[in-house]
C-alpha cells in the first residue's frame, strides 16, 4: 500500500483548476517536477564551482605572481585580485540580458566556457618571455568575467520556484556559494603538496605545480559542467503560486500571459533592494579585508599567527554561514524575509558597535624602524600581501604591534579580544542572513518577468562593493585608525536600516502587490 507521501508525489502538484483559466490548465506533473528540480539542482553545483573559481586560488596568488614576474608589486597585487570582481562586474548585466531572451543554456556553456580557457591561461602564464604579470591580471579577470553567470543562475532558479519555494532554494543556492568559497583554501592547501617544481610537460610546455594544479582543476570540473548543463538542463518556468508556465523570454507564449508577466515592477523597491545589497556586500568585503592588519595591530600577532588564526576565523564564519543559511528557511515561513533582512542588519550595527575601542589600555607600540612621522600611503595590495608572506621571512626580523607611523595607535585604546570574537559572530549572524533575504526578496520583488537583466545588475552592484569594501576601509583604517572606520560602519548600516524602514512596506512579492495571491 502506498504511503500518503507516494501518493501526494504522483497527484498533480497543483490539484484541480478550472479549465480554460489561462496557464492555471497546465498542471505540474511528477515528471515535471523532478526535471525541474534536477536542473535547479545543476545550478547549485554551478554556483558552487563558481566560488571555488575564486577562492582556490586567493592564498597562491602573490608567490605565483612573483615566481613569474618579478616587477610584479603590491600595487599590481590589487589589480589582481580586484579583476575577478571588475570582470564579474561587467559580465552579470550582458548574461543577464542574454539569459532574458534566448535559452538559458547559452550564456551558461559560453560562460563557463570562458572560465575554463581563462583557468587554462592562468597555468600557462609563466610561458610568455615577458609581460607575465599582465597576462594573470587578464586570466583572473576572465574568470571573474565568467563568474558573471551569478545572475543567470540567480534569475533561473527565481524564475523556476515558486513564492514558497523561492526561499529555501535561495538559501541552497547561497549555501553552495558558502560551501565554495569555505573548500576552495582547503583544495589549495591540498595541492600544496606537489610543491614548487611539480611536473613539467615537455610537449605543451605545461608545468603542473602547487600554482597551476587549482586551476586546471578549476578546468576540467568546468568540462564537466559544461556536459551536465547541456545533457540534462531544461528549461522551466512556472508562476508564482507554482502553475507551469511557458518560457516567455524565448518561446512562444500566449498574448494573455504575456501581459500578464508585464505588469510593472516597482522600480523604487528595486533599487532599495540594490543598495541593501550593495551596503550588506561592502560591510563584509571590509570586515575581511581588516582581520590581518587589525589583529596585528591590536594584539601584536606576528604574520604567521595573523594568516592561521584569521584563516581559522573566516573558516568558522564560513560554518556559522551554512547554519544560518539553513535556519533561515525555516524561520522565514514564520516571520517573512523582510523581518529577518532587518534583524540581520541590527546584528551587524550591534556587532561593529561592539568593536569600537573603549577604556584605557592601549595596544603594544611598533617602535623599530621609524624613519620619521609620515603616515604610510597603504594600498589595498600592499595590506593583501599579509597573507602570503611566509613567516620565515619574518620571524625575528619583523617588529610586531600597533606601528608608531599610524599616529592613532598613540592614543586609541585597544580592542580587547572579547570585543573582537562577540563582533565577529555577530557578523557572521548577520551577513548571511542578509545576504540571502536581499535577493530573495528582490526576485519576488520582481515578478513572473525574465529577470536575466535585473539579477545581472544585483550581481554587478556586489561586485561593485567587494571592490570598493577593502579600499574604503584600507584607507581609513590606516589613516584614521579602527574609532573613525568602525564608527563609520556603524553610520552606514544606520543608514541602511533607515532606508529598508522606509521601503519596509513595498518589499513584497509582484503577486501580492497586484493582489493576485495572499501574502
Amino acid at each position: 500500500m502506498a504511503s500518503p507521501g507516494e501518493d501526494s508525489e504522483r497527484e498533480p502538484l497543483l490539484g484541480d483548476y478550472p479549465s480554460g483559466s489561462r496557464e492555471w490548465d497546465i498542471i505540474e506533473t511528477e515528471e515535471h517536477y523532478k526535471s525541474r528540480w534536477r536542473s535547479i539542482r545543476i545550478l547549485y553545483l554551478t554556483m558552487f564551482l563558481s566560488s571555488v573559481g575564486f577562492s582556490i586560488v586567493i592564498m597562491s596568488i602573490w608567490p605565483y605572481l612573483q615566481k613569474i614576474d618579478q616587477t610584479a608589486d603590491a600595487s599590481f597585487l590589487g589589480w589582481v585580485i580586484a579583476s575577478f570582481s571588475i570582470g564579474q562586474m561587467v559580465a552579470s548585466p550582458i548574461f543577464g540580458l542574454w539569459s532574458n531572451h534566448r535559452p538559458r543554456k547559452e550564456p551558461l556553456v559560453i560562460s563557463i566556457f570562458i572560465s575554463v580557457a581563462a583557468n587554462c591561461l592562468y597555468a600557462y602564464v609563466h610561458v610568455p618571455a615577458s609581460h607575465n604579470k599582465y597576462y594573470m591580471l587578464a586570466a583572473r579577470g576572465l574568470v571573474g568575467f565568467g563568474a558573471g553567470n551569478v545572475a543567470v543562475v540567480r534569475s533561473y532558479i527565481a524564475g523556476a520556484t515558486s513564492l514558497q519555494e523561492r526561499t529555501s532554494s535561495m538559501a541552497n543556492t547561497s549555501t553552495c556559494q558558502a560551501l565554495g568559497f569555505i573548500l576552495g583554501p582547503v583544495f589549495q592547501t591540498c595541492f600544496a603538496l606537489i610543491g614548487e617544481k611539480g611536473v613539467t610537460w615537455d610537449m605543451i610546455k605545461l608545468q603542473i605545480d602547487m600554482y597551476t594544479a587549482p586551476a586546471l582543476l578549476n578546468a576540467f570540473v568546468g568540462v564537466l559542467n559544461i556536459i551536465l548543463i547541456i545533457t540534462m538542463l531544461r528549461e522551466h518556468r512556472v508562476d508564482d503560486s507554482g502553475r507551469q508556465c511557458k518560457n516567455i523570454n524565448f518561446e512562444e507564449a500566449r498574448i494573455d500571459e504575456v501581459q500578464d508577466s508585464q505588469g510593472n515592477i516597482d522600480q523604487v523597491a528595486v533599487v532599495a533592494t540594490n543598495v541593501l545589497f550593495f551596503v550588506i556586500l561592502f560591510i563584509f568585503a571590509l570586515f575581511e579585508t581588516i582581520l590581518a592588519p587589525l589583529t596585528m595591530d591590536m594584539y601584536a600577532w606576528t604574520q604567521e599567527q595573523a594568516v592561521l588564526y584569521n584563516g581559522i576565523i573566516l573558516a568558522a564564519l564560513g560554518v556559522e554561514a551554512v547554519v544560518i543559511f539553513m535556519g533561515v528557511k525555516l524561520l522565514s515561513k514564520k516571520i517573512g524575509e523582510r523581518a529577518i533582512l532587518l534583524g540581520g542588519l541590527i546584528v551587524v550595527w550591534v556587532g561593529f558597535f561592539i568593536l569600537l575601542p573603549w577604556g584605557s589600555q592601549f595596544p603594544k607600540i611598533q617602535w623599530e624602524d621609524l624613519h620619521n612621522n609620515s603616515i604610510p600611503d597603504t594600498t589595498f595590495g600592499e595590506i593583501m600581501i599579509g597573507f602570503w608572506k611566509s613567516a620565515r621571512e619574518y620571524h625575528n626580523e619583523r617588529p610586531v604591534g600597533c606601528p608608531v607611523e599610524q599616529a592613532w595607535c598613540l592614543y586609541t585604546p585597544v580592542i580587547h579580544l572579547a570585543q573582537f570574537f562577540t563582533s565577529a559572530v555577530l557578523v557572521g549572524i548577520g551577513y548571511p542572513a542578509c545576504n540571502v533575504m536581499s535577493y530573495t526578496l528582490y526576485s519576488k520583488i520582481l515578478g513572473p518577468k525574465p529577470q536575466g537583466v535585473y539579477m545581472g545588475w544585483l550581481t554587478a552592484s556586489g561586485s561593485g562593493a567587494r571592490i570598493l569594501g577593502p579600499v574604503f576601509i584600507s584607507h581609513v583604517y590606516t589613516y584614521l585608525g579602527p574609532r573613525w572606520a568602525f564608527s563609520l560602519v556603524c553610520v552606514i548600516v544606520l543608514l541602511t536600516i533607515t532606508l529598508l524602514g522606509a521601503v519596509y512596506k513595498r518589499l513584497i512579492a509582484f503577486s501580492v502587490r497586484c493582489g493576485r495571491i495572499q501574502e
